[in-house]
Formats: structure tokens, C-alpha cells, sequence
């Protein structure tokens, strides 16, 4: 046969692949290879530890027979191939928990040959998913579950609680939220917060929750230095817990808040000037730690805490996980009983809460079991936003204040110097000192009150901002004029040079009114709202709701 005659090596890995492969590419353009019959898929670029399509498709030619071909032929190959798949259908691939036909969701359990765990309506059922339903897409952090054990009757729960040590029943209820949280993939859940006194098992406990759902591999990790490699992390696997957290930056906190409720990041692609890379996000966090010191009003409505004590009996490390991972099989298999169960109650959805999906969640547990978890949530909100008061002064000037000049059901409406000069003149001799962040400007103390009253309005004080052109009808003492700047003495005779800043001082803009309302005692539980501009409390039992 003549080289004209010979049929290029390029054509013959192309045909091979195309009759062993489907490929397909997802919203962002990225082409991905398909085993047929498997849900297994790989980017065709990717390079990465856990096996590359390039290796898999090497591997195929040579058991089959084809033949060995150079790296140009593979590249040429390869190309054509991408550009094929950039004309088929769109289909997503998913990390661990993605949704299915008919209301179902699957659980990747992590096999090599693809078994995993579709959740229906009805029950639970072990399955190979149709790669047309589901594409599984596996990193290096995607451990294997083992195969749950069906009509465990609830036993698994139970030895899940007595190896961990939480310290009440509303804790583990809670936990048991959460762990039913984390099988929905349109979810959003609240991170945990494992906290509690030094050999109290945080670190081991949350590796029982992150392993029942990652695997054994399954591991807690310090929190990455910025905030980049953070997404990475969280991209590449679908729980993410963090370990040992002794303070959190404001950039953590505001990463962790997109992490829970979903983000996404945009970045130019490699080796191109106009395309960007797109990475959206939104996993299960978790985190353990003694104390973080202050946390945000926008974090602590994403928290869920969870207290641990000190165990009774200590354990050696070989002894509690060689247990763990022989009733690991159990501990799941309940869990997706408990998930059918609570997926198939009804309840009210909660809407005075923000995280409104998982308190749906925790009223539908307790429609199936009774558990009390909805009250269990709300009492660990108050607690949360009782630690943000007591580490935001202003916080605590707004309400000093509210107590002491606003009647009930009436408001107060000033400007912002008005308001600087009231709240600062609450604090005399030793007791005055400079309110954090809110500054010496008017203009701070407005944009502060304004964007963090998320607390105080838990406790019956509301603010909200009004129209700069109109002037508030009620009678009020006037504020004191701003101070003019003094300049310093110059041995020149040059006038001392004029700043923007002093002219916005001695001549502020106008600014829109500030109103605080205090509400009187609702005669019913009223929800409060979750608006940071309208908040809605009032003084009340933290635990239980007002009598009429």
C-alpha cells in the first residue's frame, strides 16, 4: 500500500474515539469526554492527577489493538475533536450531589464503576445514572462512600451522635439538618460553626461530618492565605471545612458569605487577551474553631453553631476511626432514609429568616420527627446576634439610645451630624471614646448605621433612610455646627492651603434623614424582618415567643 493509500493516523484516533466517547460541552465552553454507558466525565484539556482524557484515550487504542501514535497525531486529533463537540448539546456536570429527571437527586458515591445513590419522592435506589441525566466530573478530592445499607430503622443516627459530642439535642438536630442540607444541591445551607472548650473533639467532629459525605479521605484544612485559592479549593470538591480558625479577616468573611449563598468568579482565561474564565460556586461549609473574635452581622446570619463538650471517655485515634468507618455504611444508609422522609412532609416555609431554604428544611425534620430543629435555629440566630452587639459599640449606642429618648411605636428622624451629636453625647468621663468605624464624620455614621443596624433591629430598634429634600415635621433640638478645621500656624505669610475635605466640613452635603423607630411589643410573634433597612424587634424573650 502506497502512503496516498494510508488512511492518516489523526482519522483513525478521531473514528476510534467517536465510537467509544461522547463528548459534549458545557454553558462555559468547556469540552468534556464521556465513557459510553459510564457518568464519569473528563475535560478533554485537563491534565490533572486523577487521569486525563489524552491518557485514557492512549490507554483505549493500545488494549484494543488500534496501535501507538505520536503526540501530533493525538494534538491534531484532539483538536478536531473539540471543535466537533463545540456544535452538540449543552449539559452540565456536577461534583458529588446533582439533580435528576423527575424530582430525584443522585449522591456520587466516589466508585470506579459509577454506582451511586439516586434519592426519589418514594425512596432510595443504588444505580449506574444515565450519562444523559447525570455527569459525574471527580478531582482529586472526590473520596468514595461506601455502599449504604438499607432498613437501618435509624440506628446509624444514633451512633453517629454517641461518637461525636455535642452537647445538647438541639445541637444535634441541628447537625442532622445540616447533613440533610448537604444531599440538596439547590440548597443553600449555613456554614457550622463547631465550637467549645480545648479537647472538646471539634477537629474529630467535623471530620465525622465532612467523611459521611466526602468519604474517609475526607479532611479538614487550614484557610488558604487569599482569597483565590480559596475558590479553588471550594471549586474543585463540594464540602469545604476549615479548621482552627482564630480570627477571621473581613475578606474571609465576605468570601465564606458568597461561598454559602453562591458566587462567581470571573478571571482572564491562559494565553488570551479578551477571553475570561468563569468560576461559579456555592458548597457547604464548615468550620471549627475556639473563638474568631467579632464577626460580622452579614456572616452570623450564615452561621449555624454547633457547641461540643469534653467527652467522658477518651479514645485513641485508630480505635474511634476503625469504628467509624464500620458503621459509616449505616450512619448513610439512615441518612437517606431520614432525607426521604423529610423531602416527603410538608411545612410552612419560614420567611422571616434569610436563610429561608434551610429553615424550610429544619420545619420540614420537624414535621417528620418532631425535633424541634426550626427553634433550635432561631435560638442560635438570637445567640449570634447577641456576640455581634456585644463587639459593635455602635450597635450598642443605637440601642442605649432607643431605649432612653424613643417612646414605643414612635421614631426620631435626624440628619447625620444630629445623629453623631446624640449618640456621642451617651458616653461621658471614661466611658467616651470614639465610635469604631463611624469616625468623627457625619457622613460615616450614616453609611454605619445605615449598613450594619442588621443587629440592633433584633432587639427593637429599626432605622431607615429618608429623603434628603424633605425635613422631618417633628420639633428637635438643632444639632451644633460643625467644628471648623484649625489650621496650623506657618512661619510664611502664605495662606494655608484649602482641602476638599475642609470644604465639605464646614459646608456638608445635604444628607438624606436618618430615622430610628422603636416598635412596641407585637401582640402576636411577629416574624422579624431580615431587611437591613427595616428591622423589626422588639424587647421579648429570646426563646419563646410573647404572650399575647
Amino acid at each position: 500500500m502506497s502512503e496516498d493509500d494510508k488512511t492518516p493516523a489523526r482519522e483513525i484516533i478521531t473514528d476510534y474515539a467517536q465510537s467509544h466517547f461522547r463528548y459534549f460541552r458545557t454553558a462555559d465552553g468547556t469540552v468534556y469526554a464521556q465513557r459510553n454507558g459510564h457518568p464519569v466525565a473528563r475535560p478533554i484539556r485537563s491534565q490533572g492527577t486523577t487521569g486525563s482524557h489524552r491518557q485514557e484515550l492512549m490507554v483505549g487504542l493500545f488494549r484494543d489493538g488500534v496501535g501507538v501514535f505520536n503526540g501530533t497525531a493525538m494534538k491534531e486529533a484532539l483538536d478536531l475533536i473539540e471543535a466537533l463537540a463545540l456544535t452538540e448539546d449543552v449539559q452540565p456536570v456536577h461534583i458529588r450531589v446533582a439533580p435528576g429527571f423527575d424530582g430525584a437527586t443522585w449522591l456520587d458515591l466516589g466508585r470506579a464503576d459509577g454506582q451511586s445513590v439516586r434519592i426519589h419522592p418514594t425512596g432510595w435506589d443504588i444505580a449506574v445514572p444515565d450519562p444523559r441525566e447525570v455527569c459525574w466530573r471527580r478531582t482529586q478530592l472526590t473520596g468514595e462512600l461506601p455502599l449504604p445499607v438499607k432498613d437501618t430503622d435509624g440506628k446509624g443516627i444514633d451512633l453517629l451522635m454517641r461518637l461525636c459530642n455535642f452537647a445538647t439535642a438541639e445541637t444535634e438536630c441541628l447537625a442532622i439538618a445540616w447533613l440533610i442540607g448537604c444531599l440538596a444541591p439547590n440548597v443553600p445551607v449555613p456554614a457550622p460553626f463547631l465550637t467549645g472548650p480545648q479537647g472538646a473533639g471539634k477537629s474529630t467532629g467535623g471530620r465525622m461530618l465532612v467523611r459521611i459525605i466526602e468519604g474517609m479521605t475526607g479532611d479538614l484544612r487550614r484557610a488558604p492565605k487569599d482569597e483565590e485559592n480559596l475558590i479553588t479549593a471550594v471549586a474543585a470538591g463540594w464540602v469545604t471545612a476549615l479548621d482552627n480558625l482564630s480570627h477571621m479577616t473581613p475578606e474571609l468573611s465576605d468570601a465564606m458569605c458568597c461561598i454559602v449563598t453562591g458566587a462567581e468568579n470571573v478571571k482572564r482565561a491562559l494565553f488570551t487577551d479578551g477571553d475570561v474564565f468563569r468560576i461559579g460556586y456555592r458548597r457547604p461549609l464548615l468550620l471549627t474553631g475556639i473563638d474568631v473574635g467579632v464577626i460580622r452581622p452579614d456572616l452570623a446570619e450564615r452561621l449555624l453553631p454547633l457547641r461540643l463538650e469534653r467527652p467522658r471517655v477518651r479514645r485513641t485515634e485508630a480505635e474511634l476511626w476503625s469504628d467509624f468507618d464500620q458503621v459509616l455504611p449505616v450512619i448513610l444508609g439512615s441518612l437517606l432514609d431520614l432525607t426521604v422522609q423529610v423531602r416527603a412532609a410538608q411545612a410552612d416555609i419560614p420567611t422571616d429568616l434569610r436563610m429561608a431554604d434551610f429553615a424550610h428544611l429544619c420545619a420540614q425534620l420537624d414535621a417528620a420527627t418532631g425535633l424541634g430543629a426550626l427553634a433550635a435555629y432561631r435560638a442560635s440566630l438570637d445567640d449570634l446576634n447577641d456576640d455581634v452587639i456585644e463587639g459593635d459599640l455602635l450597635a450598642q449606642t443605637v440601642l442605649k439610645h432607643a431605649a432612653g429618648a424613643i417612646e414605643p411605636g414612635t421614631e426620631q428622624r435626624m440628619t447625620s451630624a444630629e445623629w453623631l451629636h446624640a449618640l456621642t453625647g451617651l458616653y461621658s468621663g471614661e466611658e467616651c471614646r470614639p465610635l469604631p468605624k463611624g469616625g468623627r464624620r457625619p457622613g460615616r455614621c450614616s453609611r454605619t448605621v445605615s449598613s450594619g443596624c442588621s443587629p440592633p433591629s433584633q432587639r427593637g430598634a429599626s432605622s431607615s433612610t429618608g429623603d434628603a429634600r424633605k425635613r422631618p415635621a417633628t420639633s428637635r433640638s438643632p444639632a451644633p455646627p460643625p467644628r471648623r478645621r484649625q489650621s496650623r500656624k506657618r512661619p510664611s505669610d502664605r495662606p494655608a492651603l484649602r482641602t476638599a475635605r475642609d470644604e465639605q466640613e464646614e459646608h456638608p452635603p445635604a444628607r438624606a434623614p436618618l430615622a430610628v423607630r422603636r416598635h412596641r411589643r407585637p401582640a402576636t410573634d411577629a416574624p422579624r424582618s431580615g431587611s437591613l433597612f427595616t428591622l423589626q424587634a422588639a424587647h421579648h424573650n429570646r426563646h419563646h415567643p410573647p404572650s399575647s
